[in-house]
């Protein structure tokens, strides 16, 4: 395709698909009752008419543009179907239910909250991944949550804010890695910077889930409800302690730097493997329960629900949800209308404050119309680099906003590949968390104000802006 041929991207171009994704998504779900599938899809084909009729772009190159954006998230397609299978195996082989037993009798609701965010933290930092906190842990936690009457969407958002908190700062974690890459920053350098918007971000929500675990702590448990789940889960399961050894090998493998896929894989066969040795399951048990999930019938209604999950077959919807939004996010990429809307904000950013205020709304803008957690960081940082170098910034200052902004409010979008994951694996409907998701919506907040008050902001050094200068050249 001769570039002569095609027309400039502007931002009136990107408005069309931007303005008909808007539209549709709010008749489909608020008056219509339908998923978002459809239209996220739609908006991707009106995005595609635009570019061909309206730029010149050829069919076949906004395909590729399309593939290739598939392309970088299908490790992460990969792991939601064995996170399915994690779960079937993990609640078959009795480990699920073990969890939150010894859940029920140790955490008291007062303690639950803040116990779940710094749980998840610790979990996370040491995995370096949110999402195998959330698929281990998380939904342990989701179901002792239940059982002391905490209501849902708030566990979830200890979970999600521990779970995230733990991966932006874990140096094991992909975003924690791409983040000073885009930015031509270190790793640990990078790391130590984020402290400065991550700790009192963390602190915060730990005050406000403390304050929300007291209105639970004055409240009279409903003893003989959880001595039936306790009963129900006794009576239906081996609940045995090595049970445990599941989830801490499937965490030392993540830790060990296996690849989160053969890793988490390793995690169900574990799951089934000790399905047949502690519950007396047959292979055909377990091999439903990787496909299909497990399907509880204990006759305890909160136990039931609680089971009745996982199998590869459960996180299809969640897939397509996915890949819709990565259609679209690809088309708008490849064409350059992902890039006009960065533009026109960059233009605008004529001060430290509104540079670092843009570079947050950025991603969250890209997670919204993109779907993608990896695009949100890419984008913006490659279009906000040299912004930063002009104004005399040290590069550590754009990952971090990268990752305050791009990292933390991926998990808020239900069509993101990170909020359909955790809808799914925590088994949460869409939006009802957000609020809750305190150390999600602070930090980008506690990042601009940096931004404006100029606190932490740091100047680019001479040795930094040689390898800068360095680094351009060599490109």
């Amino acid at each position: 395709m001769s570039s002569s041929t095609v027309k400039e991207t502007k931002l009136s171009h990107a408005l069309i698909p931007l303005t008909f994704l808007i539209g549709s998504l709010v008749y489909a779900i608020q008056f219509a009752g339908l998923d978002p599938h459809l239209p996220i899809f739609m908006s991707g084909i009106v995005a595609a008419g635009v570019a061909v009729f309206g730029l010149g772009y050829k069919w076949k190159n906004i395909q590729e543009g399309v593939v290739d954006t598939i392309k970088m998230s299908m490790e992460a397609i990969l792991i939601l179907m064995i996170i399915g299978m994690v779960v079937g195996t993990w609640i078959l082989s009795g480990v699920v239910p073990t969890m939150i037993f010894y859940g029920l009798k140790i955490i008291s609701p007062a303690i639950f909250l803040p116990a779940t965010l710094i749980i998840c933290a610790i979990v996370s930092i040491a995995t370096g991944s949110s999402w195998s906190t959330a698929a281990t842990v998380g939904i342990a936690l989701m179901g002792v949550g239940t059982g002391l009457g905490i209501p849902p969407q708030m566990t979830a958002g200890a979970i999600i804010s521990g779970a995230y908190m733990g991966d932006k700062l874990s140096p094991l974690s992909d975003t924690t890695n791409l983040a000073p890459a885009m930015a031509g920053a270190k790793l640990f350098d990078h790391i130590r910077h984020m402290l400065y918007t991550t700790t009192p971000s963390f602190i915060i929500s730990l005050v406000l889930f403390a304050f929300l675990g007291m209105k639970y702590a004055g409240a009279a448990l409903d003893i003989n409800s959880i001595n039936e789940i306790l009963g129900t889960l006794s009576g239906n399961f081996n609940i045995n302690p090595v049970l445990f050894l599941v989830p801490v090998l499937t965490i030392a493998m993540v830790v060990k730097k296996v690849p989160a896929v053969p890793g988490l894989f390793g995690g169900a066969l574990l799951g089934g493997i000790f399905a047949m040795m502690f519950q007396g399951a047959s292979v055909g048990d377990v091999f439903g329960a990787l496909h299909y999930g497990f399907e509880s019938a204990t006759g305890n209604e909160m136990v039931d629900s609680l089971l009745s999950r996982g199998g590869m077959d459960s996180m299809m919807w969640t897939i397509s949800l996915i890949i819709c939004a990565l259609f679209f996010g690809g088309v708008m990429e490849r064409t350059g209308m992902l890039g006009a809307v960065a533009a026109v904000i960059l233009k605008r950013a004529n001060t430290t404050g509104k540079l670092v205020l843009s570079t947050v709304l950025t991603p969250m803008f890209v997670n919204t119309v993109a779907g993608d957690q990896y695009l949100s960081i890419v984008v913006p940082g490659r279009m906000f680099k040299n912004a930063y170098t002009d104004r005399g910034l040290h590069p550590k200052n754009l990952s971090r906003a990268l990752e305050d902004s791009g990292t933390l409010t991926s998990p808020l979008i239900p069509w993101n590949t990170c909020g359909a994951y955790m809808i799914a694996t925590l088994g949460i409907a869409p939006w009802i968390y957000v609020p809750y998701c305190f150390l999600n919506l602070l930090n980008p907040v506690i990042s601009v104000f940096y931004g404006y008050t100029g606190i932490t902001m740091e100047a680019l050094d001479e040795e930094t802006a040689k390898e800068l200068k360095a680094d351009a050249l060599a490109d």
